[in-house]
């Protein structure tokens, strides 16, 4: 969509590329929000999660298991969007 469009944009494959801790940090401070509110329920729920971990567990466990954070999501700067419709990807 971004190409089709002209938007100048890279793309990370986020299995072969996994943020780590530091970035997923960073990516939630841009996007106004903490690790349970892009968290996969479906995935979740398929890797075991309780509901009960931590901040600091959740970020681990995403920076191990990438399948856990919702996608796309956009950074421009020092903001940052879930592209949930992707279409929200514009509004960067």
């Amino acid at each position: 969509m971004l190409t089709e469009r002209g938007v100048e944009h890279t793309y990370r494959e986020y299995t072969k590329e996994p943020l780590d801790e530091a970035e997923l940090r960073d990516v939630f401070a841009k996007l106004g929000c903490g690790p349970r509110d892009v968290l996969r329920k479906r995935d979740a729920t398929k890797a075991g999660l309780s509901g009960e971990e931590t901040d600091d567990e959740l970020i681990a466990l995403m920076a191990d298991n990438p399948r856990l954070v919702q996608r796309p999501i956009g950074v421009v700067g020092d903001k940052a969007v879930i592209g949930r419709p992707a279409e929200a990807l514009l509004d960067l």
